[in-house]
């Protein structure tokens, strides 16, 4: 399903785990994981060394791509490594397209320090700008790596991102073999009162329920094992925590809509919010139509 896969590092102390996750991906489907360290230009990192100039940051993107690419060696993952400057986010996302990768893979925390450009704004960024499908992870005590994906939640609203992102989370666990959750959620708190108060319950719901039988008639052409359905009222981003908690979700697979520019971040969208506060990888899709 995937042929390449581009993982940006940066020396991240609890970068461990996504380097290991994504080694899994590229072990399972047989590919070759390219590491990137970005030389953010928007710091001052040039340096004269013994008359010589010198651009630090290059010098530490060096070091820190041979000692993951060590760690891949001995994981027996096929790997390249590459160092380049830029601004972080669009580097990354413009990189992953001109060479074609078919996933990044990208923690939602980086260190404080010299090359500090995965911290969340960034990786957001990313999410936002790509066009590429970004798996995100937090790098927190509670984060859950496992894999094969036994159990993966699509949350759908029947806008095109999220449709998107229906297909490739149905083919990635057709794939897997894994079961299916699809969730569409009632977000009755965006509504006004005088909106609830003249729309029944099941006018309120129709648009969720039509959402969700749209993805599960996509899943029956995948041949997949099992397949749940469920429309809930609430929050969006608080049912889909609860839905990884109660059915013991390995992966999320969502939309992610906005338009391409990096003065907006996700801005209180649903995306945002899961990629920051779920503790299971979030794969996020962009329709391309």
């Amino acid at each position: 399903m995937y042929d390449s896969i581009l993982l940006p590092v940066d020396g991240s102390e609890h970068a461990a785990k996504i380097v290991h996750h994504a080694a899994e991906l590229a072990q399972w489907t047989g590919t070759t994981i390219q590491l990137l360290f970005v030389a953010d230009t928007t710091q001052d990192s040039v340096t004269v060394v013994d008359g010589t100039v010198v651009d630090a940051l290059e010098q530490e993107g060096e070091t820190i791509v041979a000692d993951v690419a060590e760690t891949l060696e001995t994981l027996g993952v096929e790997h390249d490594t590459d160092v380049v400057q830029g601004s972080p986010a669009p580097t990354i996302v413009d990189y992953a397209e001109r060479y074609d990768h078919d996933l990044i893979v990208l923690p939602t925390h980086g260190r404080t320090g010299i090359s500090r450009y995965l911290l969340g704004s960034v990786t957001e960024k990313v999410v936002r700008l790509s066009d590429v499908p970004v798996l995100t992870a937090r790098m927190q005590s509670d984060e859950q790596l496992a894999f094969p994906y036994e159990n993966i939640l699509i949350p759908t609203d029947g806008s095109p991102a999220s449709t998107a992102a229906a297909k490739h989370g149905l083919t990635l666990a057709a794939a897997l073999d894994a079961t299916v959750h699809i969730l569409s959620v009632v977000d009755v708190t965006s509504l006004g009162p005088d909106v609830r108060s003249v729309l029944s319950d099941d006018e309120l719901e129709r648009p969720a329920v039509e959402a969700v039988e749209e993805v599960a008639t996509k899943a029956d052409e995948h041949d997949l094992a099992s397949v749940q359905t469920y429309v809930e009222h609430g929050s969006p981003a608080e049912m889909i925590r609860e839905h990884i908690e109660t059915n013991e979700v390995h992966a999320v697979v969502m939309g992610a809509s906005g338009r391409r520019g990096v003065d907006r971040v996700l801005l209180g969208s649903v995306a945002e919010k899961t990629v920051r506060s779920a503790p299971v990888p979030v794969i996020t899709v962009h329709d391309q139509s």
